[in-house]
């Protein structure tokens, strides 16, 4: 129980309380916590108390929130060591999990000045755009907005990249080879449409990944800023 007596505070003593709960395997994945309710008269505490204890909660990814059914204990949080030139097919595939995708939206279009900027291209110059979601085991992992110059991969668009890993398609199909990439992270709140794809009840943490990838020769092949689900992703770095 909470000591009211203690110098730490109870929203405090209930985060400890019910994240060990949580790590001990007591409450396991996908289980439904008690309600506001129920926390207050089992805990004796505020519901401001539980509000505080909960958001924490929500903050270290441990529960998730679904609308209109209540809170659960999150699936634990796939680990992401960042591999820029690895696809995400390969990346939900090493992890045992099956990999799927929906094309959002797909077209060709003249590049704008922020675009023509991160490509390394003339203003005007054809530009592919590809907007999919990603999924993992059914579940939605990430929005990826991705750019390329068209004149590197003519008729990319024509290949099936629901189906098909975009890598997959530049290495076989256009004998390209990407030699490195650039990557920054952030981390943010998720607007209405991220959210309502990835499925998250607002406010919801998310992850923003904007990769620039470069073949040999130093031309800039791929831009893509992903979205990642918060609750479910974690990237980190490693180096050898």
């Amino acid at each position: 129980m909470l000591n009211k007596d203690a110098s730490v505070p109870l929203y405090a003593q209930l985060h400890d309380l019910l994240r060990e709960r949580v790590l001990s395997g007591e409450l396991p994945a996908n289980s439904q916590l008690p309600s506001e309710r129920e926390l207050c008269r089992t805990y004796g505490v505020s519901r401001i108390t539980v509000r505080r204890a909960m958001a924490q909660l929500l903050s270290d990814g441990l529960i998730c929130t679904q609308v209109g059914k209540g809170t659960y204990v999150a699936q634990a949080r796939l680990q992401e060591e960042l591999r820029p030139l690895s696809s995400f097919t390969e990346d939900m595939r090493r992890r045992g999990l099956v990999p799927t995708s929906h094309v959002l939206g797909q077209g060709v279009m003249r590049a704008d000045a922020l675009q023509a900027a991160i490509l390394r291209v003339p203003e005007g110059t054809e530009v592919i755009v590809l907007r999919r979601l990603r999924l993992a085991n059914d579940v939605p992992i990430a929005l990826q907005l991705s750019w390329l110059p068209h004149q590197l991969c003519p008729g990319l668009l024509r290949h099936d990249l629901a189906q098909r890993s975009l890598y997959d398609v530049l290495a076989r199909e256009y004998h390209l080879r990407l030699t490195r990439a650039e990557t920054d992270i952030e981390a943010a709140l998720a607007d209405a449409e991220e959210a309502k794809l990835l499925q998250l009840a607002r406010p919801a943490a998310v992850l923003i990944s904007r990769q620039t990838t470069y073949l040999e020769s130093e031309a800039v092949i791929e831009f893509t800023r992903s979205v990642f689900r918060g609750d479910r992703y974690v990237l980190h770095t490693h180096t050898s």
